[in-house]
Order: structure tokens, then sequence, then C-alpha cells
């Protein structure tokens, strides 16, 4: 009889606190009360699961903490969904550097070609976040088991990239060259050979790696950095030092481009490409075991079946609203420039280009940054005074509410403006991340602009509207109606005032 009362007490605190329904506590009474052995105790309340939970995902029957074959199903489609999801917020950086991949090479062969926005780059071309102020030069490098040996010009910003999307170096301005150009040696992974004197030695986890860097114009004219990286860029393998290969130039401002990864189904593809085709090392292991547990894994087909393949689509959709709600309104009160002050955000925490700290990953900053830009450097990230480079992005106005290119936005920027080299604007698609496509060649303004409106006290008001205010047709970038959009303020060569936060843009603030 005492047992029997242990029992019933022990099945009535379940009830209570575990959330048991009268129904299992009455099976669960019943059954003990039955089943009193010698070594039988108490199980603390907690362990056990009902046999019937209502969740979120529906309800699921258990017989005695086994579960039944339908909610077996259920709750393997919902875990096949939650690891998709995962995947794909933490595979985008694969994803675009895949795409970035296909769209250098439909102009021609890795290491052999190179594009170059001679013209400046325009709307046309589909790029993530790029700016009109710099002149773009890229090309993709494929290494082999040899190392390969880079010529790069003066006075660029340049980096490397590999194909985990992860920073390898940088070249030029903040390199190891330090703006005067040189010879760089790229090892490719687990390179164990011998090692000559007289480069910058570099090493990389991948065999595909991309290359960007930025020139300057000089009074308007790109003429100067072209130049300078015709006569003196070049890509080699090292066996070839006393017989260089050709380099074959093209300047595809005006040709139609697109280096977007997919944000559809299509995205899975896009990494499974990637994990074939390269090395692992240096992936996250992490990352690797969500891909595996998803089908996609080094050396065997990508081949899902319907159920899966409606759980990819599902989860890619999920993914993609997702990436976007991180970026626009980014929840992490770290990743706001100015916190409680203005709505200018960023994608990094603490200059922290590798998404770490303290042992953590940066998960959202790291989506809203691969998800939103293109090209990772410390140079982007970090405080460099008077050199590399500096972003504030905006999907909200003052009040935080989207852009509306319907109506007439004004940015303030005080005067002594903290930019040794220059400042920009650039208006984006929402959809695409690209630029706008207006009836402008790129939906941009900076202050090399010619015919810039200052004010008396050296400030400048910068307006975004379907039509120019009167009087700032200069200092004007077109919107497109009921089309949202978002802008990035760029400084090269940032300041102190600009680290220090004495000096700050104004929100964008709706004027009509």
């Amino acid at each position: 009889m005492k047992n029997l009362k242990k029992i019933l007490l022990y099945c009535l605190v379940a009830l209570l606190l575990g959330g048991l329904s009268l129904d299992s506590f009455a099976q669960v009474a019943a059954k003990k009360s039955k089943q009193v052995y010698k070594m039988t105790t108490a199980i603390p309340v907690g362990i056990a699961t009902p046999d019937k939970v209502q969740t979120s995902i529906g309800t699921l029957h258990l017989v005695d903490g086994i579960p039944t074959k339908e909610t077996t199903q259920i709750v393997f489609d919902n875990l096949d969904l939650q690891r998709s999801t995962s995947a794909m917020l933490s595979t985008i950086q694969i994803a675009s550097m895949e795409a970035m991949r296909a769209g250098l090479l439909t102009f021609g062969p890795a290491n052999q070609t190179v594009m170059i926005f001679a013209d400046l780059m325009s709307s046309k071309s589909l790029w993530l976040t790029p700016n009109k102020s710099s002149v773009y030069m890229t090309t993709w490098l494929e290494l082999t088991d040899e190392p390969m040996v880079i010529e790069t010009p003066p006075n660029v910003l340049g980096i490397i990239d590999n194909a985990w999307f992860r920073y390898v170096t940088d070249f030029g301005n903040v390199g190891p060259d330090k703006g005067k150009g040189g010879k760089f040696l790229m090892l490719p992974p687990n390179y164990k050979g011998e090692v000559p004197e007289g480069y910058y030695v570099i090493r990389t986890d991948t065999y595909g790696n991309w290359m960007i860097w930025r020139g300057f114009t000089v009074d308007g004219s790109t003429e100067v950095a072209v130049n300078e990286t015709k006569a003196k860029f070049k890509i080699y393998p090292l066996s070839q030092k006393d017989n260089q290969p050709k380099m074959n130039f093209i300047n595809i401002s005006d040709k139609p481009q697109c280096t977007i990864h997919s944000m559809d189904y299509a995205f899975w593809k896009e990494v499974n490409s990637t994990i074939q085709r390269e090395t692992l090392i240096g992936l996250d292991p992490e990352i690797r075991g969500l891909l595996a547990s998803i089908g996609i894994e080094k050396g065997k087909e990508f081949n899902p079946d319907e159920r899966m393949k409606k759980i990819l689509t599902n989860a890619a959709n999920i993914g993609a609203v997702t990436a976007r709600a991180v970026t626009a309104y980014p929840r992490d009160k770290r990743l706001y420039v100015y916190e409680g002050q203005r709505q200018w955000a960023t994608v990094f925490i603490d200059g922290r280009y590798d998404f770490l700290l303290n042992g953590a990953s940066l998960l959202d900053s790291r989506i809203a940054m691969y998800f939103y830009a293109t090209g990772i450097t410390p140079a982007m990230s970090m405080k460099i005074i008077g050199k590399g480079s500096q972003y504030l992005m905006s999907y909200v106005d003052e009040n935080k509410k989207s852009l509306d290119g319907s109506k007439t936005y004004k940015v303030h920027l005080p005067a002594n403006v903290p930019a040794k080299d220059f400042w920009s604007f650039m208006l984006y698609d929402t959809q695409t991340r690209s630029m706008l496509q207006t009836d402008q060649y790129a939906p941009g303004v900076d202050s090399g602009k010619k015919g810039l409106k200052q004010n008396s006290d050296g400030s400048y008001d910068i307006f975004f509207a379907p039509q120019p205010p009167k009087g700032f047709e200069n200092n004007w970038v077109q919107t497109i109606p009921n089309k949202s959009f978002s802008v990035i303020f760029r400084l090269y060569g940032p300041l102190e005032s600009f680290f220090d936060k004495t000096w700050k843009p104004s929100d964008l603030v709706a004027v009509d």
C-alpha cells in the first residue's frame, strides 16, 4: 500500500510539473501499480516523455518512450528541414564564391583572363554591392600541385579569397608589398616542396581562389590604373618563370554578367559543385557534417529523392527570407555602428572578418556579410587610419521603416568627412543586392563628382529620390517608385574621427 501511494504521489507531481495529460497519468499509474519490483525506484520528473506530446510540428505519439512509425517520420522530416536550413545559412559563402567563379570563367580560362572594368562598373553588372568609384579588376586563380607566381601592380587595394570564401592575403596598399607591387608565390594545399626566395609567400587551403583588386581614378580617368595592371599583372606556374604565358585583358564594363548565387533549390547544386571539386582542408567540420546529413558529401553523388528535394526547397526558401531579415533588421546590437543613435549598420562585429569572437562563431554577422557583400579582408573591417575602407549600410530610414523608392530621402554629412581618399554613396536593389538599375549609369554619388554642391559650413546634403531636388541635381541619386532599395556609405582611407565617432552621418530622413 505504501508503494502504491508513493507511485501515485510521483505521478501526481509529474502531472503538475511535467505536463502529463490525465490519460498519460492514468496509464503510468496503472503500469506502476502493477510493476513494483525489489529494485524499483522513483524516476525524477522530466526524464520520461509522455506518450502524447503537443509540439509546433504537430502532436507526437510514443509508446513507452518509443516514437510511433508516423511520429518518427514527422521528426525526421523536421530534423532534415532544420539541418538543411542551418546548412544553407552556413554555406552562403560557398555558393557565392561558386557563382563568382562561374561568372568570371564565362569570359575566359582561369590563370589567363583578367576582367577589367575600364569604364567603371555599371548597374548592368550583377555583383553583390559593388561601387562605381573604384576601377575593379579581377581574375580566377586555379592552382595545380605546383606553386603559382602572381605579379601585382602598384597602388591598388587587392585581396585573395579561397573557395570557402575565407581570407588568404592582401596585396597592394595594405599588403606586404605596401602598394609598390611585387611577386607573390601562391602555394597549393598541402604543398611540402621547396620554396624559393624572392617572393611574398602565401598559402591557401583550396585550389580555386578569387583575386580582385581596385585601382583609383586620376582626375576622373581610369587610364593609369588600367595601364598599370596591363603592364605588370601576371600569373604563371613557377616552372614557367622564364617562359611566361600571355595574359588576356578584357574590358567588361558594358558586358552584362552575373556573379550572384541562387537562393532556391539550385543553391544546393552550387554548394555541391564546390564540395566535389575542392579539397576539404579548412572547411569547418560542423558545416561538413550538416552537408553530409542532407546528402552533400565529397565523392558521393548528390541525388536527393522527392521527399528530400521538397525539404531542401523549403529550407532554401526559409533560409533566403532569414538571410534577408538578418541583414535588413539586425538583432545583434553590436552590428549597429552608432547603437541607439543611428540606423547605420555593419556586417562586422569588433572588426572580426573571420567571424570568431571569444571562441564563438558570429553567426548573424557571417550570414549578413556573405548574403549582402563580396570580398573578405581585414582592411574592410579593422581600424587602419588613412588606409583601407569602412562601410555603413542601411535598409531603413530614421524611423526604422524600409526605404521606399517613391519618396525623397536626405542624408546630411557634417563638415570634414573623415576620408583621406574619398567617400561615396551607392544604392542597391534589395532583391539582387546589385546596383539599382535606373536611368543612371551607376546609382551613386561620391566626393569626386564634378559639380557636387557643398554647403557653406563645409557639409553636404545627399538626396535619394525619383526626381532630383531643385538645386541639388549633382547631389542626387535616382530611385524607382514603389521599389525598395538599400544604401552603402563608404569611406576610403578612413580617419580617426570616424573611428572615435566624433563625426557621424545622419540617418536617411524622408523629406516629403
